[in-house]
C-alpha cells in the first residue's frame, strides 16, 4: 500500500495522543529536591551562635544586618569592618538604603563590649530603630 513518497497508509493503529504523565512528575520531583537543597546555600551571612531567648520572629524587611563574632569581628552584611570604619560608614550606609532598622547579631560568647560599642555608635550615629537578634528558645514540655 504504497503511497506517493513512501508513505503508508495504516489504518489498523488508533492515534493516541496523551501525555506521559509519569516523566512529568519525576522532573518536578527532581527540581524540588535541588532547590530544597540548594534554598539553605543560598541564604548568606556570617555564621554566629546565637544566643536565646524568648523572642518575636523579625519582619521580612529591608534591614542592616551587623553581626559580631565570637572573635569581636565586626561585620557590616558580609563585609569586615573594624570598629572605626564601622563609625565613620554605619550613617552612610543607612541612609544610602532608605533609613531602614539596624539587626545586631551578637555570638552568645562575643565579648559584650564589642557589642556595647557597636550598639553605641548606632546611637551616636542617630540610628533609633536598632534591634538585637536573638534565636527563638525551645520550649520545655508540661
Amino acid at each position: 500500500m504504497a503511497r506517493y513518497g513512501g508513505l503508508y497508509e495504516d489504518r489498523s493503529l488508533p492515534l493516541t495522543a496523551d501525555i506521559n504523565l509519569i516523566n512529568l512528575v519525576d522532573v518536578a520531583f527532581t527540581l524540588l529536591v535541588i532547590f530544597m537543597i540548594t534554598a539553605p546555600i543560598l541564604q548568606g551571612g556570617v555564621e554566629v551562635q546565637l544566643p536565646q531567648a524568648e523572642v518575636a520572629p523579625l519582619p521580612a524587611s529591608e534591614a542592616i544586618v551587623v553581626t559580631v563574632d565570637d572573635e569581636g569581628v565586626i561585620y557590616i552584611g558580609d563585609a569586615t569592618v573594624s570598629l572605626d570604619e564601622f563609625k565613620a560608614v554605619i550613617r552612610d550606609v543607612w541612609n544610602q538604603r532608605g533609613s531602614p532598622p539596624v539587626y545586631v547579631r551578637g555570638d552568645e560568647r562575643a565579648n559584650f563590649g564589642v557589642v556595647l560599642k557597636v550598639i553605641a555608635a548606632l546611637k551616636a550615629a542617630d540610628i533609633a530603630a536598632v534591634g538585637l537578634v536573638a534565636e527563638l528558645e525551645p520550649q520545655r514540655r508540661r
